[in-house]
């Protein structure tokens, strides 16, 4: 992979982790059309150290939230902090399990399955418009719904599905505040990612060769600086109830993929 090819992958991630048109699947289509022929661990690879680095910038733009969440788990008194924490904690359940016990499973998905990213794009279409039709409420994320959106953050882990947009959906199809729904997703993958990354370091599943590290870091150095940016942006997006836009956006592209898939491969 060339330095150009993981910068601009990089940048998709970036921008496409926080806006809700599936990261992974941007990511897998953009590796069909640089003709990636890597195999599915070695994909997968490069797609975790990406979404390391919007987890990163995530970190950066919530940084007062992060910290919250640290307090609330060192406290040990029963205050909205902690609470906030316990409800992260079970939020992380459903993927956790899925990621623990289907790991071979979901590599597999990793590897060019064009046709898939373009119905699973089609599915993210249809979640983002009914979210769009949602009527705004003011309640918060409890700990039934904090389950419930984790069960979507889970489903997600399928490249083509949207974590930000199904979590994100799925949030505001309970009645949740727009604002804090976005907050909540963006938070609640965190430490799902920096689990994985430890768990890949520590049992020798990530290893890079040396003409890796310069495509490696560079694509991680884009994602992190657009997803800044994006996270930003998608906060606005959301509060102005601006998903109609992207759910016509992964139709399209949806149903490009798969016209692609059926017709030249």
């Amino acid at each position: 992979m060339s330095y150009l090819e993981a910068i601009i992958l990089g940048i998709i991630q970036g921008l496409t982790e926080f806006l809700p048109v599936s990261s992974s699947g941007h990511l897998e289509l953009a590796k069909a059309i640089f003709g990636d022929q890597s195999l599915p661990q070695e994909s997968l690879t490069f797609t975790v150290i990406l979404h390391f680095a919007t987890a990163m910038s995530t970190m950066v733009v919530f940084r007062k939230e992060v910290f919250t969440i640290i307090k609330g788990l060192f406290q040990f008194k029963w205050n909205d902090e902690l609470q906030f924490s316990l409800k992260i904690i079970i939020s992380m359940i459903p993927a956790t399990i899925i990621g623990l016990l289907f790991e071979d499973e979901l590599e597999a998905f990793f590897g060019g399955k064009i046709l898939m990213v373009g119905f699973m794009l089609l599915i993210t279409a249809l979640l983002l418009l009914l979210a769009d039709k949602a009527k705004n409420t003011n309640q918060n994320v409890n700990y039934k719904n904090a389950f419930i959106i984790g069960v979507s953050q889970a489903i997600a882990m399928l490249p083509g599905i949207s974590r930000s947009g199904a979590t994100i959906s799925t949030s505001v199809l309970l009645g949740i505040d727009r604002v804090k729904a976005a907050r909540f997703s963006f938070l609640m993958v965190v430490p799902l990612i920096f689990g994985k990354v430890a768990k890949d370091i520590l049992g020798g599943e990530i290893s890079f060769q040396s003409d890796q590290i310069g495509s490696l870091s560079v694509g991680f150095l884009a994602a992190f600086i657009s997803g800044l940016f994006a996270c930003n942006w998608m906060i606005s997006l959301v509060k102005k109830s601006k998903l109609y836009y992207f759910a016509i956006y992964c139709f399209i592209v949806g149903v490009i993929a798969i016209t692609y898939a059926y017709f030249y491969l």
